[in-house]
């Protein structure tokens, strides 16, 4: 078995860890649309008036969302989950295209993580971008030499 530097375990550890936040999030996304006019009607419940500020908060934020924007989010969220598997899976066995395509995702999506950081500047939002940076130039440095079989 092939030894794999401790950069690439964490890289991968990382993807796999983000693909399962996505995934939760898109099955979560397509339980509230299933659920769309329990959660109206939930909302509406007067018992729920100032007691549960939270619960109150994230019913308001889906509700916000129309159906077919909740479907179509809960869709691309799910499509992204199975990029990013799937990137995971191709740096685990150390395919030059999931290098290629890390490299390119993760590069587009720096300047704007930029601008986000430039218009507010939060704890997760610099994370995000401190660990993209290292994942970038990790996989930048330590790109796979192509070999001919």
């Amino acid at each position: 078995m092939k030894k794999r530097s401790l950069g690439l375990i964490a890289i991968v550890s990382y993807k796999t860890f983000v693909a399962s936040l996505l995934l939760i999030t898109s099955i979560t996304l397509f339980l509230a649309l299933k659920n769309y006019q329990y959660l109206e009607d939930f909302s509406d419940n007067y018992v729920l008036e100032g007691k549960a500020k939270i619960i109150d908060w994230i019913v308001a934020k889906i509700l916000n969302l129309n159906p077919k924007k909740l479907a179509f989010s809960g869709v691309a969220t799910g499509i992204y989950a199975i990029v990013t598997a799937i990137e995971a899976a191709g740096l685990w066995y150390e395919k030059r295209w999931a290098h290629i395509l890390v490299l390119v995702l993760v590069g587009i999506s720096i300047p704007p993580e930029i601008y986000e950081l430039i218009q507010g500047l939060s704890i997760v939002k610099l994370i995000v971008f401190l660990v993209n940076i290292g994942v970038f130039w990790y996989l930048f440095q330590n790109f796979p030499k192509h070999h001919h079989h």
